[in-house]
Order: structure tokens, then C-alpha cells, then sequence
């Protein structure tokens, strides 16, 4: 199956909601937990625990591992090998993205098949260009892995780039261009596996109806977004929309169950706000 067929599954199976896995200071504290490597392989199995089989995506944020050195890798490679075959898909957001042999060395990182940091999918930047990102691409679908693509971002900052107007004057903006270029990775048969990062904060203004692909939807709970505001903004969607939350569910923690529950209810909220989304 491919990442989009398989991510398909997993939303049917147990909801749209993607629970971010970002275990920063404060909130490692707020579990009673050290800001060091061994705290952060605590928090780790806490998430695998009350998230694998329970939720569609999970979406480690790298950057609070890398924080750690090389123990905070190993505790992210942990986490990604006990989601595989849980059912919940990973969704690893490294936001990579650079030209010619880096982004080379990324995709042995992250995408290739035995790739030692390979995630189910991965986030990516186009800012040196969509077609930078060609051998990222390649090697995902070589392996059946899929991708999302920075498109419109929750912060404030993103709108003097993702706002710009491309070289083409046919394309509104530099956001637009880059949902074009991933719509035309999706044309194979079955759901395709190039999504789109847009955040759902604000009104977003594009047109995502030829996407063919997976959305991944920041923004929603602590940064202010809520349920019937995905529903408003991302109707005439062909495929999934994974609204993404972490802060607002990982309060709950440290007991597994409540995570478990706190997510199990989220999840009910978007299925009920986002039930008359029309294709």
C-alpha cells in the first residue's frame, strides 16, 4: 500500500486527529520529569503507550530531541520503531529542505528504504525551490513513505514569504504554487502521498481541491484554533485533513490513560465539527 492508501486507513480507523509529540522543557517538567536524556526516553514511553493504536498520526517534533545530542536521537529512533506497525502512522516534522547532495543525505536520513531516522512521513521545506526537493521525493516513494510540503504556516512571520507572488504570474501567491507542485506529484492512481503543511489559525486562501493529498492542519487547541474552524476552512479537501494539536493534549499527561482519553475526545469533537466536510 502506498503512504496516502495506508494513511487513508488510519483515518478511517481511528479519526483525523494528529497528536504532536513535543516534549520541551516546561512540559517535561510538568510531567515531573528531568530535562535530560532519560527524562525525555520517559516521556517517550508514555506517548507510545497511550497514542500507538489509539490515533491515526503521531508527530514527533525533532527539534526537542536533537536538543539532547545523540541520546535524544536514539530516543526518537526508539520512538519511531515502536510506532511502526502499531497502526498510527508517524509523522516525523523536521521541516528538511536544501539542494543537490544535502538533500540527498537527507533522504538516506529520513526516507529511503532502512533509512535509521524513517518516519512514515516527514515534513519538508521548499523555500530553495519545489524542485530542490526532487530526490527527497524519489526516495519516498521508492519506499512507500509519504511527505508534507511547508505551505501556509500558522505564524505570522510565514506570510511575507508563503504571501509573495511567484515568478508566475498565473499562480496568486507562493503558497498556491507550492499546492500546485504537489498536486502534480499526485496524479498516479490512489491516494496520493505529497501533502501540504497549512495552518489552520487563519483564513488560509487556497485552493486546495486538486491536492489529491494529505493535509497536515498546525494550529489547532493551545495556538487557538478549534474544531469548527478546521471545518470552515478546509471544505473541498479530496484527501484527509490531520489536524495536528500537542500542547492541549499532552497537559493531561503524565498518565497514559488520560492522554489516551483527552485525545479519544478531541478526536470526537473534529469528527462531529468536520462530519458535513464535502469532498
Amino acid at each position: 500500500m502506498t503512504f496516502g492508501d495506508r494513511l487513508g486507513d488510519a483515518v478511517a480507523r481511528y479519526g483525523p486527529l494528529c497528536v504532536g509529540v513535543d516534549p520541551h522543557p516546561p512540559l517535561l517538567a510538568s510531567w515531573g520529569l528531568d530535562d535530560t536524556p532519560d527524562g525525555l526516553a520517559r516521556f517517550a514511553d508514555v506517548c507510545l503507550a497511550a497514542f500507538a493504536g489509539q490515533v491515526s498520526t503521531v508527530k514527533p517534533q525533532s527539534a526537542f530531541f536533537e536538543r539532547h545530542g545523540a541520546a535524544g536521537i536514539a530516543v526518537l529512533e526508539r520512538l519511531l520503531a515502536g510506532l511502526a506497525g502499531t497502526g498510527t502512522l508517524s509523522v516525523l516534522d523536521v521541516k528538511r529542505g536544501d539542494i543537490g547532495s544535502t538533500m540527498d543525505g537527507y533522504a538516506d536520513a529520513y526516507l529511503r528504504t532502512g533509512a535509521p531516522l524513517g518516519a512514515d512521513a516527514v515534513t519538508l521545506t521548499p523555500y530553495l525551490g519545489f524542485g530542490s526537493l526532487r530526490p527527497g521525493l524519489d526516495a519516498a516513494a521508492s519506499a512507500g513513505r509519504g511527505v508534507f510540503v511547508l505551505a501556509r504556516t500558522s505564524n505570522p512571520e510565514g506570510a511575507e514569504v508563503q504571501l509573495a507572488r511567484p515568478l508566475d504570474p498565473s499562480v496568486p501567491t507562493v503558497a498556491q504554487a507550492v499546492v500546485d507542485a504537489a498536486a502534480a506529484e499526485n496524479t498516479g492512481p490512489g491516494a496520493g502521498a505529497v501533502g501540504v503543511v497549512v495552518g489552520a489559525t487563519a483564513d488560509h486562501g487556497l485552493d486546495l481541491s486538486a491536492l489529491n493529498g494529505p493535509v497536515l492542519v498546525p494550529g489547532l487547541g493551545a495556538q487557538g484554533a478549534g474544531p469548527a474552524d478546521v471545518a470552515a476552512r478546509f471544505t473541498g479537501v479530496a484527501g484527509p485533513v490531520l489536524p495536528s494539536a500537542s500542547r492541549s493534549v499532552l497537559a493531561a499527561g503524565p498518565d497514559p490513560q488520560a492522554l489516551r482519553g483527552t485525545a479519544a475526545a478531541l478526536n470526537d469533537q473534529l469528527t462531529g465539527a468536520t462530519a458535513g466536510r464535502t469532498p
